[in-house]
């Protein structure tokens, strides 16, 4: 086999000059006078790496040709696979093809990630787009992306605030109309307790913290409800037991026949 200093130093038949070994494509150069020369030629251990080589060949085709995720994915199991077998071998042959087989790899994975980021911009989750391309900064368009996610981001947060600001309201809303009502906390420290909780709940909402999606579901569930009770508490002057009971049941009824209706409407339109 041949070693690394045999490898560095291999000379032109013609001219003497220094040889440029192209490991890929079983050739070497001359880098004097041009002249070629077969790879099994000069360097006869060469042939141990057939295998290595038409791995990184394909691998490198599949590259040039698609930019899939399946392919990328095809195309770096290829080159794991030729470098696992070169590391079998240290000279200088192996350190080149790892070399390959590296910078392969990098790219496979530059694939993956980028077509990753881009479905998930085209699906609008600017976030997890925007982790995706900041792991390739400088490939392809990834930091114009960056910069349109972060736009975006601005934009969605904007819009969010209104209704951050009426989801927040709603938790404690209901909260401070219990106080008031059973517990006869006074009105003074109702409406300070009220605006506290629903910055706090607004905050939460509009940085989509980790629980805002838990306050805007039961927000939403129980915002129905409360206008209800506020309608049948305040204007008609119904008792608060009944008024939370009437305020629960009657959207729970409502929805029902609502659901009964759309399937009976969709069952006579087939």
């Amino acid at each position: 086999m041949t070693d690394t200093d045999e490898a560095i130093t291999l000379r032109c038949r013609v001219c003497g000059g220094v040889i440029v070994n192209d490991y890929l494509n079983a050739s070497c150069v001359c880098g004097h006078c041009g002249n070629k020369w077969s790879m099994d030629e000069m360097l006869p251990g060469y042939k141990e790496y057939s295998k290595a080589i038409e791995q990184v060949g394909k691998a490198n085709e599949i590259l040039s040709q698609k930019t899939d995720v399946v392919s990328a994915r095809q195309a770096k199991l290829m080159f794991e696979r030729a470098s696992s077998d070169c590391s079998l071998h240290p000279d200088a042959i192996a350190l080149e093809l790892l070399r390959s087989c590296e910078e392969g790899i990098q790219k496979a994975d530059q694939i993956i990630t980028y077509a990753k980021g881009k479905k998930c911009f085209d699906n609008r989750d600017y976030n997890q787009a925007m982790a995706e391309f900041q792991k390739i900064p400088g490939y392809k368009d990834a930091d114009r992306l960056i910069s349109e996610c972060k736009d975006a981001l601005e934009v969605s947060h904007r819009k969010r605030f209104p209704l951050a600001c009426l989801v927040g309201m709603v938790l404690p809303a209901i909260l401070c109309i219990f106080l008031r009502e059973k517990a006869g906390f006074p009105l003074l420290a109702d409406i300070p307790l009220f605006l506290i909780l629903s910055a706090g709940m607004a905050y939460l909402v509009h940085k989509e913290k980790i629980p805002a999606l838990f306050i805007t579901i039961l927000s939403l569930a129980c915002a129905v409800p409360l206008l209800m009770f506020l309608l049948l508490a305040y204007v008609f002057q119904v008792d608060t037991v009944p008024a939370v009971i009437l305020s629960i049941v009657i959207p729970l009824v409502a929805s029902g026949l609502l659901s009964l209706l759309a399937g009976k409407t969709t069952k006579s339109g087939e």
